[in-house]
C-alpha cells in the first residue's frame, strides 16, 4: 500500500514537471485522445487562441473550433486516418470568432499498433499572416498606380451623365473591351478607371497609356514589349500588355496610332497573345483593353485614323461621354467641387462664383469642357486679393477675350486709354476695374442703340444684372 502511494505521489511530481515544462515551451501544444477530446492544452496554445484550460480541457475539438470543412482539422486526418503533416499552415476561428493561423506538426500517437491519441505542436503566424495582407494591400494599390477614381468622383446630375454613368457601371461585370468616345476634356479617363476600380480586377494592375504621346518607332516596343538581341541595345523588358496582367491596359487617343501598329493591336485582342518585338514565340495575356477616342468614331474610320475591324473589336461597349455644353446644368455642381478642391490647395475661403459669373458660364459653350472649367476656376482663384467670391474681374483674360464675348468695341481698341500708368497717379486695381467696366457697358450700350435687352444679351448677364450696373456707374440711357 505504502508503495502505491509513493508511486501515486512520484507519478503526480512528474506529471506537475510535464505541466511546468510544457508551459515553458515558445509553440503550442494540444493533445486529442482517441475520441477527440483534448487533454492536454498548453499555455502558448492558451495565448495564441485567447482561451482557457476550462475552455479547451475535456472538450469535443468541434464544440470549439470551426473549420470551414470537418476534415480540414489536422488533428482529426491524424486521429482517422493516421495522417502526419508536418509545416503545414492552417486557419480557423475559435469559439469567440477569433481569426487564428498556425504553422502545424500534426502527429498520431500510436500504441500496440493502435491509435491512442495526437498531438499538434504549432506555431502563431496570425501577426506574420496580418502583416503579409496588408503588404500585399499596400503593393495592389501601388500596382493600382493613380487609379484614385470611381464612379464616386464621378460629378453630375444630368439625365444625360446619369445615363452614361448607369451603362457604365454595367460594363464592370465582364472583360469586354470598351472604347470611350468625348472630346477632350470630357473625363473619358475618369470612366476608364472608374470601371477598373469597380470591376473584379480592381486589384490587378491598371496601365494608361496616351498614343499620341510617343512616335511609332517607341509605341511598338512599349506596347509589346522587346527580346534581348532585337535591335542594338535592346534587353528583355516587358510591354505594357505583360505590365498589365490580369487588370486593365487604357490605350488613350487610339486613332493616333498608324494602321500597322492597329493591325497588331487588333490580333493581341482576338488571339489574347503578344510577341515581343525580336521574339519568335508568343505570349499569353489576360488583360481587359479600354481604348478612348476624340472624334467621331465613323469619321476616324472615313479618315483613315481607325480601322473598321479594329473599332468592331474595341466597340464591344460603347460609351459616349457628354460634352459640357450638353449637360450645363451640372455646371454648378462641378464649380462647387473645382472651388472646393482649389481652397484646399490654395489655403483659401472662396464661396463659389457670383451670378454673373454663373450666367456667363451657362451661355458659354465649353470647347474645353470640364478641363476648361476647371482651369477657368483655378486661375480665377489666382487673381482673388479680398472677397470671397469669383465675380467678373476675376475671370482669366484670355477667357473674356474669346471671340464668343468679342464685338466691334472691344477693350483692346481702347489699350492705350485702360493701362495708360503716365497721365496721372496710379490707381487701386478695384477702382481701375470698375472704371473698365463703366467704359465697357457704355460702348456697347452705344453698339445697340441702348436697348437694355440687347446689350444684356450681348454681355452675357441678365437684364436686372446689367441695370444694376447702369445705376451703379450712374449710366444713364440717353
Amino acid at each position: 500500500m505504502k508503495k502505491e502511494v509513493n508511486d501515486l505521489v512520484s507519478l503526480q511530481k512528474l506529471n506537475k514537471i510535464y505541466k511546468f515544462i510544457l508551459d515553458q515551451i515558445d509553440v503550442g501544444i494540444q493533445v486529442v485522445d482517441k475520441n477527440g477530446l483534448t487533454v492536454i492544452y498548453n499555455k502558448k496554445k492558451m495565448e495564441m487562441e485567447s482561451m482557457s484550460s476550462e475552455d479547451v480541457l475535456n472538450k469535443n475539438l468541434f464544440e470549439i473550433f470551426l473549420f470551414d470543412k470537418k476534415q480540414d482539422s489536422r488533428l482529426l486526418q491524424a486521429l482517422e486516418g493516421r495522417k502526419t503533416t508536418k509545416k503545414q499552415k492552417q486557419t480557423y476561428f475559435n469559439h469567440k470568432g477569433k481569426k487564428i493561423t498556425t504553422m502545424n506538426n500534426t502527429l498520431p500517437i500510436v500504441d500496440a499498433d493502435q491509435i491512442i491519441a495526437a498531438v499538434e505542436i504549432a506555431q502563431d503566424v496570425t501577426n506574420f499572416e496580418k502583416l503579409k495582407e496588408n503588404l500585399l494591400r499596400k503593393e495592389n494599390i501601388l500596382l493600382k498606380g493613380n487609379t484614385r477614381y470611381t464612379f464616386e468622383s464621378i460629378i453630375g446630375k444630368s439625365n444625360a451623365i446619369l445615363e452614361v454613368i448607369n451603362n457604365t457601371k454595367r460594363a464592370t461585370r465582364t472583360s469586354s473591351s470598351v472604347l470611350i468616345i468625348g472630346e477632350t476634356g470630357t473625363g473619358k479617363e475618369l470612366f476608364a478607371q472608374s470601371i477598373h476600380n469597380g470591376s473584379e480586377r480592381a486589384f490587378a494592375p491598371f496601365i494608361s497609356q496616351n498614343c499620341a504621346a510617343l512616335p511609332d518607332s517607341l509605341i511598338e516596343s512599349l506596347l509589346f514589349g522587346t527580346k534581348k538581341g532585337a535591335f542594338t541595345g535592346s534587353t528583355d523588358h516587358p510591354g505594357l500588355f505583360e505590365q498589365a496582367e490580369g487588370g486593365t491596359l487604357l490605350l488613350d487617343e487610339i486613332n493616333s496610332l498608324n494602321p500597322n501598329l492597329q493591325a497588331k493591336l487588333l490580333r493581341a485582342i482576338q488571339e489574347k497573345s503578344i510577341r515581343r518585338v525580336g521574339d519568335t514565340r508568343d505570349k499569353a495575356i489576360d488583360v481587359r483593353i479600354i481604348a478612348t477616342i476624340n472624334e467621331d468614331p465613323i469619321d476616324a474610320i472615313a479618315n483613315d485614323r481607325l480601322r473598321k475591324d479594329l473599332f468592331y473589336r474595341l466597340s464591344v461597349v460603347s460609351l459616349f461621354i457628354p460634352p459640357l455644353r450638353d449637360r450645363k446644368e451640372d455646371i454648378s455642381l462641378l464649380v462647387n467641387k473645382f472651388v472646393e478642391k482649389y481652397n484646399h490647395l490654395f489655403q483659401m475661403e472662396v464661396v463659389g462664383v457670383d451670378d454673373d459669373v454663373y450666367e456667363l458660364f451657362s451661355q458659354y459653350d465649353w470647347p474645353g469642357n470640364i478641363r476648361e472649367l476647371e482651369h477657368i476656376i483655378e486661375g480665377s482663384m489666382n487673381l482673388i486679393f479680398d472677397g470671397d467670391q469669383i465675380s467678373y474681374q476675376h475671370l482669366p483674360a484670355h477667357f473674356l477675350n474669346k471671340s464668343h464675348f468679342k464685338n466691334s468695341t472691344t477693350l483692346t481698341e481702347n489699350y492705350e486709354y485702360f493701362f495708360d500708368t503716365d497721365s496721372g497717379a496710379t490707381k487701386k486695381l478695384t477702382d481701375k476695374m470698375e472704371e473698365i467696366e463703366s467704359y465697357y457697358i457704355k460702348k456697347v450700350l452705344e453698339k445697340n442703340n441702348y436697348n437694355v435687352s440687347h446689350t444684356a444679351t450681348e454681355l452675357c448677364i441678365s437684364r436686372q444684372s446689367l441695370q444694376y450696373r447702369m445705376r451703379k456707374f450712374h449710366i444713364k440711357i440717353e
